[in-house]
């Protein structure tokens, strides 16, 4: 009845495809990879080969209805250790992301024409356009899921911030994208009946699309609750910052805060540079730890060594770290262009600051450092709220969603004609 399409799968399409699969309306899923850790030759990989892939493995109930096309998107993954860039060139590559989305969203409109038990599709943003075209033609209910804001509003943002941040420009890699591309969203958004976002900020973008769609809010979940009681705190408030080390994440922000703090404070910066040549940036991992990238379980233990997540971001659609962080019993710092206000209150399980704005980042950060009772009430109701974020929660409204979507075109299409 469904029919699910994205190119690498993360864990809110995983808990996409498991919502459609128990409620019985998935058809087919469609992705590039599709990795079974089951089978005996998983076992005798190299570990760090295991662990990418099982970043492109699926719950057992999804695996009987997946269908994949994993050459281009093996050959990708194995260009990166090939002196050959162009190859991985932004959207003009042949082994580009953009080329494998692409490529794998003209097969699911290909699949569409002949799969007759389809009543809706359900793809993501950059690779729905041919999905849309085809499933609009055939009479199918379009669903469009949003991870990341509206992506004009994404560009007023990134262009004030090359005026305030010029030294952080070469950073904020989503200016990368061409007219096509953008004129391909655009289209996507178009054809679309429905739009799924994690976040009431992402929602709010949309206001400037012009369009009077129907949304869906439907924030992700937490993982399982951390063991043991939050760490309590010791002399130094231990500061972490997961994410893509760019200024779409505010990073400048942070660093200008902990810089004007003094040695009381110890910042751990977690995630890969998003460009090699930013002398700023550059700076930043030299003078505070960093760790350019971990498996998941031992990034949840790393943040069980910290006090408080600061994710100070300027454009996020939703920013999984910070229920992360709170279930393994951290406070967090963040803004309302993050998910934060539909994950927390201000004041309770931490903070929400203003963008842009070093000096409430410091005042926060110097509250939770002298009121030490203030930053462990925190970091237990922290834990307690992550508790009551469920991926159930979040697979429920999906399928809410879907049925009524099924429902309506059911009814259509047996409405007598006038």
């Amino acid at each position: 009845m469904i029919l699910l399409s994205h190119a690498t799968g993360n864990e809110n399409v995983r808990q996409t495809a498991l919502a459609f699969s128990e409620a019985g309306l998935l058809e087919e899923f469609w992705t590039c990879l599709n990795w079974n850790p089951d089978h005996r030759i998983h076992r005798l990989l190299p570990r760090a080969v295991r662990r990418q892939l099982l970043r492109r493995s699926f719950p057992l109930a999804v695996r009987g209805v997946i269908q994949s096309r994993p050459s281009r998107e093996i050959a990708r993954l194995l260009a990166k250790f090939l002196p050959l860039p162009g190859l991985r060139a932004h959207e003009t590559g042949a082994l580009s992301i953009d080329a494998v989305m692409r490529d794998l969203d003209c097969a699911v409109a290909a699949r569409l024409v002949r799969a007759s038990g389809c009543r809706l599709v359900y793809a993501y943003e950059d690779g729905a356009l041919e999905t849309f075209r085809t499933a609009k033609a055939l009479g199918l209910r379009r669903v469009y899921d949003l991870p990341i804001g509206y992506w004009r509003a994404a560009q007023t943002i990134y262009a004030e911030e090359r005026e305030r941040e010029p030294e952080w420009a070469s950073t904020l890699t989503g200016n990368r994208d061409s007219e096509r591309k953008l004129a391909r969203k655009e289209e996507e958004l178009r054809l679309s009946e429905h739009v799924v976002v994690a976040s009431t900020f992402t929602k709010s973008t949309l206001g400037l699309a012009g369009l009077n769609l129907p949304v869906t809010v439907a924030p992700y979940g937490a993982p399982e609750i951390g063991p043991g009681e939050p760490l309590q705190r010791s002399e130094k408030l231990r500061v972490l910052f997961v994410g893509s080390l760019g200024q779409r994440k505010g990073l400048s922000y942070l660093l200008a805060a902990i810089k004007g703090l003094g040695d009381m404070f110890e910042l751990t910066l977690l995630g890969r540079k998003v460009v090699d040549s930013c002398a700023v940036l550059d700076a930043a991992v030299r003078t505070h730890r960093w760790i350019p990238s971990l498996p998941h379980v031992e990034v949840l233990r790393e943040m069980r060594r910290h006090d408080v997540l600061v994710l100070p971001s300027l454009f996020e659609g939703f920013g999984l770290v910070i229920l992360e962080a709170m279930a393994q019993g951290l406070a967090v710092i963040t803004t309302a262009h993050t998910g934060g206000p539909d994950m927390m209150e201000d004041g309770a399980e931490g903070f929400i600051v203003p963008i842009r704005s070093a000096e409430e980042i410091a005042v926060k950060l110097d509250l939770l450092l002298t009121n030490r009772n203030l930053m462990q009430e925190m970091k237990l109701a922290a834990r307690r709220r992550a508790g009551q974020c469920r991926w159930a929660d979040y697979r429920a409204s999906l399928v809410r969603m879907a049925r009524e979507m099924v429902s309506e075109a059911t009814e259509l299409a047996h409405a007598p004609r006038s």
